[in-house]
């Protein structure tokens, strides 16, 4: 099997059986930037941080394209979502082939785009992933499948947060994502910080505490 996608990793300090943290970054973005945090969490981590697939102009990645039309106003690609999301699976299932790390404890953590690709992996693939946070996103049920086995989840954690002044993504999405995940009886946090879209200091703190606790 080899990856698709172009990644950065940081090793563990583990030999074996070390916690996977796969990074997706937001849209316009590049692997560097939620790699920035990789220096300030559990070293026994083994991370990597993805690159997304579709290049941008004259900079910047996305996972998918999101339009702007007279028609349709502001529109995202779902089709290329949907491909995303599963490009993403098979990484998952390539790192752990790859590298010595523990199936069985894999996290996902998503910035905005990244964020509503990591819930779409989390619930079209709930078999290969454990822990998802995310940060500044939403869930799009456009890109999940038609229905989801509740007894096929209950074992996924979810730190979801988002900026109370998030000027892209409106924080009334996000605030849907708490009661989606409880009807499905999953487990899961939901913060919000008074910021715009971006993570507060005190939301890595928030989040770095919370998974140090599930590694």
């Amino acid at each position: 099997m080899s990856s698709k996608l172009f990644y950065i990793k940081r090793p563990s300090t583990l030999k074996e059986n070390a916690p996977l943290l796969i990074m997706a970054h937001g849209y316009g973005s590049d692997e560097n930037d939620l790699f920035s945090f990789a220096s300030e969490l559990p070293e026994e981590l083994f991370i990597i941080s993805l690159r997304a697939p579709y290049a941008m102009q004259p900079y910047g990645n996305a996972w998918y394209a999101i339009n702007f039309d007279a028609e349709k106003g502001k529109w995202s690609d779902n089709e290329q979502a949907r491909r995303s999301v599963n490009i993403i699976a098979k990484f998952i299932n390539y790192a752990c082939e790859t590298y010595p790390v523990n199936p069985k404890n894999v996290t996902l953590l998503g910035f905005s785009q990244g964020t509503i690709l990591s819930y779409a992996v989390a619930l079209n693939y709930p078999e290969i992933v454990t822990n998802i946070i995310a940060l500044s996103g939403y869930i799009n049920e456009d890109i999940l499948p038609e229905s989801v086995n509740p007894s096929e989840v209950s074992h996924l954690n979810f730190y979801c947060s988002h900026g109370s002044a998030d000027q892209v993504i409106p924080v009334e999405w996000a605030r849907k994502a708490p009661e989606f995940l409880k009807a499905l009886k999953i487990n899961h946090v939901y913060f919000e910080y008074p910021v715009g879209h971006g993570v507060a200091p005190q939301n890595f703190f928030d989040f770095k505490r919370w998974l140090s606790e599930r590694i």
